[in-house]
């Protein structure tokens, strides 16, 4: 496509997006949000493909295989580890992109998105030295998982973070993308990120045809070789051009204005997000220390969960981009009825998610259980799917404000939101809840005094999901509170 063609193009998009602006709040959310909540349906499916498979390799005895369901579980939070990671180019460059298309500023939306790729690149080569060194070991130990599960784990993670930089440049130039208006580009992608996870990890999982039999870390390879291929879609995409972003050879140099504008949003955001997966490897460590059956049925649990919780993400995306856009038109109320509207239709569907688990929860643990040696995982984990089936207006609440106030560019406040959720009440529920005995130690042994332990309920991985309950009720309604209140109509991005 030559130059005019690409700027008449990009002028169609925008115009586009200027005459939908008028249109019903609902119809915008739901055209933003629908192809968002179909890509978010294929990284479920993946998820589910995972875990199944890490149910259903070929190892010697039961108890490997609760090893392996066990480091799956862990696994799934080092992934989410990353995802949290990526947090720290993704918001700022939704927002500030959309900001600059709202304003008509199209082509520093331009010059936003060659930064963003920069800093992506930096990010994720940063993150894989990390893992290499020795990080990803430490985290492992430090989740109180041992023996062969700790050893899975960590090897799993490891080829993750190996190829890390290409998940990172996927990302970042799908959430540039959705904040100029095209959620469709990322749905493409993940369409073939999918169609290619699910052949090479059932493939380096069981050694199907030429494919070496890599057991539990060909699940990870499979992963990793389709973000590689993702990432090269997206760079592919910007340089033919997509909704007036168009990558130019020029325009790749650090700009230090620029870098800071995406980094003012982006890191209180990342900050959030990451402390999120320090409380969540917390509560994590308290789970295993039941157990493999404890960690295999958390993680199953979670599975099935994340059917809410992508749902809530998909809107969230929707409310994100909506924000960011009307406040950079200068319209804020309709900025604050798209944010409303997201969160409404995301609740309905969350709340059919609920439902779902609270009738279904047996029948969905036998998927990834079909061993008669696996039915104390089956009990352990049905109680915990249908009690957090009662979060999901909560939940949705939770995520969907966030992301439209990220949005608006307010990363500051909901991160004091986070640390009240996590580490005053979920956490010193959880050990309260689950433990029988709470052993207070005095910290690098100052105080040589005996300290009785303090009597705790004693319910096991069941008291762990009341505290991860509470703690999402509570959050929830601090940002429902937050986005009602307004304030972060005025932010600057």
């Amino acid at each position: 496509m030559n130059q005019q063609a690409f700027e008449e193009s990009a002028a169609l998009s925008a115009s586009r997006l200027e005459s939908a602006l008028p249109l019903p709040n609902w119809r915008l959310v739901l055209a933003l949000s629908l192809p968002v909540l179909a890509q978010q349906g294929l990284y479920f499916v993946v998820n589910l493909s995972d875990r199944y498979l890490a149910g259903h390799l070929d190892v010697p005895n039961p108890e490997v295989l609760k090893a392996v369901q066990a480091a799956q579980t862990t696994a799934h939070y080092l992934a989410w580890f990353i995802t949290c990671y990526t947090v720290l180019v993704t918001v700022g460059s939704t927002a500030l992109v959309a900001r600059c298309i709202g304003a008509g500023e199209r082509r520093l939306a331009v010059e936003v998105t060659h930064q963003a790729l920069l800093l992506a690149v930096f990010l994720g080569a940063l993150a894989t030295l990390w893992a290499f060194l020795g990080g990803v070991r430490w985290m492992v130990h430090t989740l109180n998982l041992e023996g062969r599960a700790a050893d899975f784990a960590a090897d799993y993670a490891l080829i993750l973070f190996g190829l890390l930089v290409f998940q990172t440049i996927e990302v970042a130039g799908i959430a540039c993308l959705v904040g100029a208006g095209d959620t469709r580009t990322g749905l493409g992608v993940m369409v073939g990120v999918a169609v290619i996870n699910l052949p090479l990890a059932w493939g380096f999982g069981y050694g199907i045809g030429p494919l070496p039999n890599l057991g539990f870390v060909g699940i990870a390879l499979g992963t990793a070789l389709s973000h590689l291929l993702g990432g090269l879609v997206v760079i592919g995409v910007l340089i033919r051009g997509r909704f007036g972003l168009k990558l130019e050879m020029a325009l790749f140099r650090p700009r230090a204005d620029l870098l800071y504008r995406l980094l003012r949003i982006s890191v209180p955001s990342g900050f959030d997000s990451l402390s999120v997966v320090v409380g969540q490897f917390w509560f994590l460590a308290i789970v295993n220390q039941f157990g493999d059956v404890a960690a295999s049925a958390h993680g199953i649990a979670l599975v099935w969960e994340g059917l809410g919780y992508l749902s809530g993400a998909a809107f969230g995306t929707a409310a994100m981009t909506l924000v960011g856009q009307n406040l950079g038109a200068r319209r804020p109320e309709q900025a604050a009825r798209a944010g409303w509207m997201a969160c409404g239709l995301g609740c309905v569907v969350m709340s059919a998610m609920g439902l779902t688990f609270s009738i279904l929860a047996p029948q969905m643990f036998a998927v990834f259980c079909p061993q008669p040696e696996q039915a104390s995982i089956i009990a352990a984990g049905v109680p915990v799917l249908q009690l957090v089936a009662f979060a999901m207006p909560p939940l949705a609440s939770t995520i969907i404000f966030t992301q439209a106030l990220r949005g608006a560019g307010d990363t500051r406040v909901p991160v004091v939101f986070t640390w009240i959720g996590f580490f005053a009440v979920r956490i010193p529920l959880a050990y309260y809840l689950s433990l029988k005995e709470i052993h207070l130690i005095a910290p690098f042994d100052l105080f040589p005094i005996s300290v009785d332990p303090i009597q705790g309920m004693d319910y096991g991985l069941y008291g762990c999901w009341i505290a991860m309950v509470a703690d999402i009720v509570v959050r929830g309604v601090f940002f429902f509170y937050r986005f009602a209140h307004g304030a972060w109509q005025s932010q600057r991005v």
